[in-house]
């Protein structure tokens, strides 16, 4: 689900989500050491967003990214089936250099022999004696082959470690929401109750006690939403892996430090000259050039060679013994006049027109997809910048003040009730844009590729559309703020 949809999502459901504890709010004022009440209504305790808190109570030992990516290495099929592709690549150029096997046969010539009891038999052996190194240019056809499964293999790799790595931090950004959820569900849980307490003392209307019950319903039924969330990124996390077995664990991880560094002014330019798909279209070039090679060769005709020996029973006119054995040598060679391969020629130069051509339509590609990407993770690292600097200390501090305000009775409960659902409102956009900020720059370190289970293509299928730009178009990413209602 892209970070747009899941800021629409939060919107439509209108359920702010509770996270971690950045380090401007923690370095904010807490106080926790005391409560505050007004009456009848229920001691108000300071509640500050957190996260990590499923690690802390985790029950077991948490996963980790790294065991992530060493059960992938050995199950994921995609590396083994780029490994065969190899030993394949390998076994047909080992065929391609073989020499063309001899003939051994039998020849007979008027084998009844006549009135004089003549006629010959005997054996032959022929054999084609390739021309023009027809044989080792084909090996170099097929040496171009064997680099384009060797890169593949790399890529492949990197697709797979990319596909992990952004499969867990999906994992990890889903299990904080839920936590967050779950504390939003409290707090609105706690708030109807507190409104059936004043609506009980005639301190509150009925409709303000059915609106945070709405609230409160509608707090619990995004809770469950999320759990849906966090269960299904866990079965994309370990399809991709190639545990489909693995139970459900909680993750290990931080959002909130050594996010991906990329340098957007450069980026754009290293995915077009190193990536994966560039030096594919690359080596397919080359490999187009030196079937250009081979096919000039194929013109020139190879010899055909035969030789035997034949036994004549013919008897001598002088002697009463048969003439005996007699050899037989044959050179044989094929005019090229009509047919000089002029056709497979054309078509090898043609092809290596289009293998020139793909090269650039395959970095272009690449820039176009990674400047889109580039956009997200630019908005992705600016918003959570300006959440963790500015927006998220002020919303604490807000709340911070107003609990001492209404400790001191110079403020209402439902201004305490606002301030938290602020703070909370935008510490879940704080995590969406964390999530949004490790996908995208993940993605941008893997050279966009990011489907571990994709597989990986033979050398004669190198230049499919699809294998260099796997990435779907992304949806921009809008500021949450421009999702929200105008007033």
């Amino acid at each position: 689900m892209s970070f747009l949809t899941r800021v629409l999502t939060w919107t439509m459901l209108a359920v702010p989500l509770t996270g971690g504890v950045s380090r401007a709010q923690q370095a904010s004022p807490m106080p926790q050491e005391h409560t505050h009440h007004h009456g009848d209504i229920q001691p108000v305790q300071p509640f500050y967003p957190r996260m990590r808190r499923a690690q802390e109570h985790a029950v077991g030992k948490l996963f980790t990214l790294d065991e992530a990516q060493r059960l992938a290495s050995d199950s994921n099929p995609t590396l083994r089936q780029a490994e065969a592709e190899i030993r394949a690549a390998k076994s047909r150029q080992q065929q391609a250099g073989l020499y063309p096997n001899p003939t051994l046969g039998y020849t007979g010539d008027e084998i009844r022999g006549g009135s004089i009891n003549g006629g010959k038999q005997g054996f032959f052996v022929e054999q084609s004696l390739v021309t023009a190194g027809k044989l080792s240019k084909s090996k170099d056809v097929l040496g171009k082959e064997i680099r384009l499964a060797e890169i593949e293999a790399e890529e492949q790799k990197l697709r797979v470690l990319s596909a992990v790595k952004t499969a867990y931090y999906r994992v990890l950004a889903a299990q904080e929401l839920l936590d967050a959820r779950s504390d939003l569900s409290k707090i609105e849980t706690d708030h109807a109750e507190t409104q059936r307490r004043l609506f009980n003392t005639g301190q509150a209307d009925e409709t303000d006690v059915l609106e945070a019950e709405v609230d409160a319903e509608r707090m619990r039924l995004s809770v469950h939403m999320q759990e849906n969330t966090l269960r299904e990124e866990w079965k994309s996390l370990v399809a991709v892996i190639g545990r489909p077995d693995l139970p459900q664990t909680v993750v290990a991880g931080d959002l909130e430090h050594n996010w991906p560094v990329i340098i957007e002014d450069q980026i754009i330019d290293t995915i077009a000259a190193q990536s994966p798909a560039t030096q594919i279209a690359a080596a397919a070039s080359a490999r187009a050039k030196s079937e250009i090679v081979r096919a000039k060769s194929q013109s020139i005709p190879d010899l055909q060679l035969r030789g035997g020996l034949e036994y004549n029973n013919e008897p001598l006119s002088t002697l009463p013994h048969a003439i005996g054995w007699e050899g037989l040598a044959e050179v044989g060679v094929q005019i090229p006049i009509f047919n000089r391969n002029q056709g497979n020629l054309a078509a090898a130069t043609a092809g290596a027109e289009r293998a020139r051509l793909e090269q650039q339509r395959v970095s272009l590609t690449l820039r176009e997809r990674a400047s889109t990407v580039v956009d997200e993770y630019a908005n992705a690292k600016l918003m959570a910048t300006e959440y963790l600097e500015e927006m998220l200390p002020r919303a604490t501090k807000a709340y911070t003040l107003m609990l001492e305000k209404y400790g001191e009775m110079l403020a209402a409960y439902p201004r305490v009730v606002e301030t938290q659902r602020k703070l909370f409102t935008l510490q879940a956009e704080y995590i969406l844009a964390l999530e949004s900020l490790w996908t995208t720059g993940i993605a941008l370190e893997g050279f966009l590729l990011t489907d571990g289970l994709e597989a990986p293509a033979r050398p004669a299928e190198v230049d499919r559309p699809v294998r260099e730009t796997n990435v779907p178009m992304p949806e921009r990413i809008m500021s949450p703020m421009e999702n929200m209602p105008r007033p």
